[in-house]
């Protein structure tokens, strides 16, 4: 973690830090099952944000698989949240949503997208994600996806072990 929390981001601050999985699983319904492992972060520079990054990389060869960048803001004073992500494949999306302090469970939803002009088919609509700390040092996040060919699905599905 980079500093200290901004207190705006005490109903989130179990998030903070660094996890990682080597047990991630996706699946959809027009492609072949798949596994990955992934280190996510979590960090604050004195705003009422949390910056994120996201790396997979293949399980057997080790090459990068998908990144995402971005911030998780919250508004000072609630439990509302916006996140704000940009995909290395060419997409940004703009998710929106609450944090439930008690449970410990983020959920979001799409609110905007886009895409750049050659980006690859499918075309992302929608962007479910649901993240949860299952225990003090294990966090789980769940991500549903919907496209131009397929409803909204189960798509991503890990448990990240705390590191720092």
């Amino acid at each position: 973690m980079s500093g200290q929390l901004h207190e705006a981001l005490e109903p989130i601050s179990w998030l903070a830090g660094r996890w990682v999985t080597k047990d991630g699983r996706g699946h959809f319904p027009n492609i072949a099952n798949f596994q990955y492992h992934e280190e996510v972060e979590f960090t604050c520079v004195g705003q009422p944000m949390l910056n994120y990054t996201s790396t997979s990389k293949h399980p057997e060869k080790g090459t990068p698989m998908h990144q995402e960048r971005g911030f998780l803001r919250i508004k000072p004073g609630t439990n509302d949240l916006a996140f704000l992500v940009s995909h290395n494949f060419g997409l940004n999306s703009h998710e929106e949503g609450h944090c439930d302090p008690e449970k410990k469970e983020i959920k979001l939803k799409t609110v905007n997208i886009a895409r750049m002009s050659f980006a690859k088919p499918p075309v992302v609509k929608n962007v479910v994600r649901e993240i949860r700390l299952v225990s003090p040092n294990k966090l789980e996040v769940v991500l549903y996806m919907e496209t131009d060919s397929t409803p909204l699905s189960e798509h991503l599905k890990a448990v990240y072990d705390k590191i720092e």
